[in-house]
């Protein structure tokens, strides 16, 4: 991908996240419900156990193609695979922030906000196997804006109930 493409993508990109986002919401608010009648832990397993069907009616729907051999199949990192537990480690703690105080804004605001620190500190590390960049002014614009903005919701957000 060349830097104007990357600048400049198409609305179907901003579209496909705006969806995402949509989506994640209702996800978590779905996970915090049954975390609620239940505990954070059935909210997990719920969650996985559920994608773990999917996942094997997909795969027995999907004709299977031919297998590549060993020399062409390439191997995943060990710690891709962790991936997992990080998975249900999420969907513990938002099922527990989200029937707090913080409610399900301010759970997402933060989870944003954490993201944004987060992503920005494995760019800059070159993380993962990522090429090394560093944050420039934009980065930390976008940044102190994410942070500010989670922290409107949460401390000035109740005063309309």
């Amino acid at each position: 991908m060349t830097i104007d493409a990357a600048r400049n993508p198409h609305p179907i990109y901003f579209a496909g996240a705006f969806a995402t986002g949509g989506l994640l919401t209702f996800m978590v608010h779905l996970n915090g419900e049954l975390a609620r009648y239940g505990n954070p832990l059935f909210s997990s397993w719920t969650a996985h156990g559920t994608g773990i069907i999917a996942a094997v009616i997909l795969l027995l729907l999907v004709p299977r193609r031919r297998r590549p051999t060993p020399e062409q199949s390439l191997r995943a990192p060990l710690w891709a695979y962790l991936g997992g537990l990080s998975g249900a480690a999420t969907v513990m703690l938002t099922s527990t922030t989200v029937n707090s105080p913080l409610g399900l804004s301010g759970t997402l605001a933060l989870g944003l906000a954490g993201q944004v620190v987060f992503s920005l500190a494995a760019d800059s590390w070159g993380l993962f196997g990522l090429q090394k960049r560093h944050p420039d002014r934009r980065d930390i614009a976008a940044l102190g804006l994410v942070v500010t903005g989670a922290a409107l919701i949460i401390l000035f957000g109740r005063g309309a109930a």
